[in-house]
């Protein structure tokens, strides 16, 4: 289970961010226009965080994969509902078990972190 965080530019030129639960959005949209470049990816409003600089409007929503926490002292975390495991997004902590972080340079956005949770099977 992957989780994308971006930082970047909407449609009407402002600046957002937001993580985005990525098996849920493929489960939900059509992935072709973004796999192709006719689009990019940017967060919105029901992906399980979201922000708008300008407007200050901000929103988080569980999805089927991850519960948003974001009343810990260690800041925003995602607990995986599987294996109820906990993702740290934070840059200056580890990830959590399980969970790799791997920051991507792009041209396309301004920022761009994936986050891979692991689920073990038994």
């Amino acid at each position: 289970m992957s989780i994308i965080f971006i930082r970047d530019h909407n449609p009407l030129g402002r600046e957002v961010s937001g993580y985005i639960d990525y098996a849920h959005r493929l489960k939900t949209q059509d992935f072709e226009p973004y796999f192709s470049g006719k689009k990019k990816l940017v967060p919105r409003r029901s992906d399980l965080c979201y922000y708008n600089w300008r407007t200050q409007v901000s929103t988080s929503n569980s999805s089927p994969n991850f519960e948003v926490i974001y009343d810990d002292p260690n800041g925003l975390l995602f607990k995986n509902k599987m294996d109820k495991k906990i993702l740290n997004v934070d840059p200056l902590a580890g990830p959590g078990e399980d969970s790799k972080r791997t920051f991507l340079q792009s041209d396309l956005y301004s920022h761009t972190v994936i986050y891979d949770h692991s689920i073990r099977t038994v």
